[in-house]
């Protein structure tokens, strides 16, 4: 009997299991709250379990399905004392005796500004925010763990995630949507159903190491919102500048607006085999778009 354990039932947890649930005998997945688990319990019935972890301590619900586990997908982000999930249930995994591969879910972000400049899986990371580097250091954390436990630890560092209810056709739809002009800057995506093959693929190979999940074209901000208007035959939204957005933007969004890089992929598709379902943000919307018509 296999088990999959999900710390941090999220966004992208939710559809690796949607897409690959079916190549487990059992899926366990954590939240943060008893009423959270209650009612994502309720939607997945017999096909998920969903427990309770405040990132602090362990459950003994929790230990036993980290007894049980497999294969452990970490989508749970830092925090101030590092990563929660190493710090409340190290020595339960470190015990964990059927434990055979462990995926993190990390970022692009760790890799930090390169005025545009294309990166890989061999660029040095220079992180200049401190979440970055909190993050840099939650990934060696784990790669540790690996290393000395003697299991394979994928690292997937994420572009901008998107997929279904989370993407510019539903900003655009919505009409809060800002088309911020910064001369120079990119940004590479990722959809939530190529994270969720990725995933798969790591789990298959038992991977070990760091992937770039990325799409092919790093682009202006401002042109996935041109298309989904234009996909929607809506008004194409005004331009703002980027001087003039900074005025409302929060820390973090000035500091993720503050770093330029290009991201390459060529490693996920070479050693995972990873063939993207959309290579750029036009087939991901297209087929959004496509889904909401129907």
């Amino acid at each position: 009997m296999s088990t999959l354990l999900c710390f941090g039932f999220g966004y992208c947890a939710e559809h690796f299991v949607a897409e690959c649930g079916y190549k487990f005998d059992r899926v366990v997945g954590t939240v943060r709250g008893a009423d959270r688990a209650a009612t994502l319990n309720a939607r997945f019935g017999e096909r998920l379990n969903v427990i309770s972890f405040d990132g602090k301590s362990a459950t003994s619900e929790l230990r036993a399905s980290i007894d049980e586990a497999n294969a452990v997908l970490v989508s749970i982000s830092q925090d101030n004392e590092g990563d929660p999930v190493l710090r409340a249930c190290g020595g339960d995994l470190w015990r964990a005796p059927r434990l055979r591969s462990v995926i993190y879910l990390s970022t692009i972000g760790i890799y930090g500004d390169f005025g545009g400049d294309w990166v890989d899986e061999a660029t040095p990371p220079r992180p200049q925010s401190t979440r970055g580097r909190q993050r840099l250091a939650a990934e060696q954390a784990w790669r540790d763990f690996g290393k000395s436990r003697g299991i394979p630890v994928a690292v997937l560092r994420l572009a901008g995630i998107y997929g279904p209810g989370r993407n510019a056709l539903t900003q655009v739809t919505r009409g809060d949507v800002r088309r911020i002009v910064k001369p120079g800057q990119v940004f590479n995506r990722i959809h939530v159903g190529d994270i969720a093959q990725a995933i798969d693929a790591a789990l298959a190979q038992k991977a070990s190491g760091i992937f770039n999940l990325a799409d092919n074209e790093p682009s202006p901000p401002g042109e996935p919102i041109t298309y989904a208007a234009q996909l929607l035959g809506l008004p194409v939204p005004p331009e703002i500048s980027f001087a003039d957005a900074t005025l409302t933007m929060s820390p973090l969004a000035l500091s993720f607006w503050q770093e330029c890089r290009r991201v390459r992929n060529d490693k996920l598709k070479r050693e995972l085999r990873v063939t993207l379902r959309y290579p750029t943000y036009r087939e991901g919307l297209k087929a959004l778009h496509e889904k909401r018509a129907d």
